[in-house]
């Protein structure tokens, strides 16, 4: 990964997470090579708490993982109950540990499967822990509308947390495609606007505010989530942008444009001949 990080660098920057894919508590030794990861120059610490075997041994795994990130001053990034169940609510566990340890907005919670199974009484009670703590939530809608309630009778449940609720709640939504060509999803294009397009539909991001709040998840909300500063449009800032070929941003949604021009750094990475993309002709 490191020599990804170099021969893409710049195109790209590319983080680099250690991760304990099978668990931590369920398999102790992967600690220790997660110590051995951020030894060896990983720049996140990563975790899954609904893959042990319940909530306390989940409490664990969070607690694990800080240990980890605060030894290396490292932000977190937890694949947070990639399930349907609603017995996982680790997401709370998670939102309580960053309070404790005052970690607030160094925190991602992706994916937040079982969400989409809580009553309401469950989410009174989550959402201002995940405000105190600051969380930053990744939605994956598009692996996870495939992955989900393939064991659900009806009615099947398909793993997109309520974001019109989260997002009207002021919590930072970013939006990811977590697969891009795999087993777990054959369609990926990296295409940010598919996922937002894709977001809205599943999320009921319909109104005005909401579609302005769909289109920045995958801009000023993922850069809150990545703790990008300084970003925007403003003078003295990186130039790292593209530009799109439409009025707005609900134009942006519909149609994913491929953009007309891409920079980073204030280098040209990508023009686009839209009058040859689109085989027009231009009357003399």
């Amino acid at each position: 990964m490191k020599a990804a990080q170099e021969l893409f660098a710049d195109i790209v920057d590319v983080q680099i997470i250690a991760f304990p894919q099978m668990g931590l508590v369920n398999d102790p030794e992967t600690a220790d090579l997660m110590y051995e990861a951020m030894e060896n120059g990983a720049d996140i610490v990563g975790g899954i708490p609904h893959f042990e075997k319940d909530m306390e041994s989940a409490s664990r795994q969070i607690e694990i993982v800080f240990e980890i990130a605060k030894k290396y001053d490292a932000d977190i990034d937890m694949h947070i109950d990639e399930i349907d169940d609603p017995y996982w609510k680790s997401v709370e566990l998670l939102a309580e540990k960053t309070i404790k340890e005052q970690y607030q907005g160094r925190v991602a919670a992706g994916h937040c499967c079982s969400m989409a199974a809580w009553s309401d009484k469950d989410f009174d009670r989550v959402i201002p822990k995940i405000l105190e703590a600051d969380l930053n939530i990744i939605t994956n809608p598009l692996t996870n509308l495939i992955g989900q309630g393939h064991d659900d009778s009806r009615p099947v449940r398909r793993g997109v947390p309520p974001l019109n609720i989260l997002l009207g709640a002021g919590i930072n939504v970013a939006s990811g495609t977590d697969d891009m060509l795999n087993m777990f999803y054959p369609f990926g294009n990296m295409n940010p606007l598919e996922v937002v397009n894709i977001s809205a539909h599943a999320g009921y991001l319909t109104t005005p505010n909401l579609i302005e709040e769909a289109f920045n998840m995958p801009l000023y909300n993922a850069a809150k989530t990545f703790r990008i500063e300084p970003y925007g449009i403003q003078e003295g800032n990186p130039a790292d942008l593209c530009i799109l070929p439409v009025k707005n941003e609900a134009d942006a949604i519909r149609f994913h444009p491929k953009p007309s021009l891409v920079m980073r750094a204030g280098e040209i990475l990508v023009e686009t001949n839209l009058v040859q993309e689109f085989n027009l002709t231009i009357p003399e």
